[in-house]
């Protein structure tokens, strides 16, 4: 598997993508450099889709990546994948923002698609397309 080297050795890489993974699934969100979002971003849909799964191998991975971080662990098995069932991937969004002062790095928010949010979106275009289908059937 490809990956990006952050400018930083093996070890390091390794501890920052856990650390913001768990930063993602506690906070549901993090403001981060566009690269290292593309990165995490990675592994977060890897911990929910274990969630999915729910054996004792995904958990056991899941612990090993993040540093035996039980809290986390159990958020994701019980509340994410609940939360993301019927969802295929893509259980994260990257929102941009400024320049970060300094540097000129790319910023963004990192966050986890709220399911609730979109479920209301389509039933309200559903709600809106049939009022549209009665008006034009009211018009004929």
């Amino acid at each position: 598997m490809a990956y990006r080297k952050l400018a930083s050795d093996n070890k390091h890489r390794r501890s920052l993508l856990a650390t913001q993974t768990k930063q993602v699934v506690l906070n549901e969100s993090i403001t981060t450099t566009e690269t290292r979002a593309k990165e995490v971003r990675k592994f977060v849909d890897k911990m929910i889709t274990y969630g999915k799964k729910g054996d004792l191998v995904s958990r056991r991975k899941a612990l090993a990546f993040l540093h035996n971080d039980k809290e986390v662990v159990n958020k994701i098995f019980n509340e994410l994948s609940k939360r993301y069932e019927n969802r295929n991937g893509g259980y994260t969004q990257i929102l941009k923002l400024d320049e970060r002062r300094g540097d000129n790095a790319l910023m963004v928010i990192l966050r986890l698609v709220d399911e609730t949010k979109l479920e209301e979106k389509k039933q309200d275009k559903k709600a809106k397309n049939k009022e549209e289908k009665e008006i034009k059937e009211d018009t004929k």
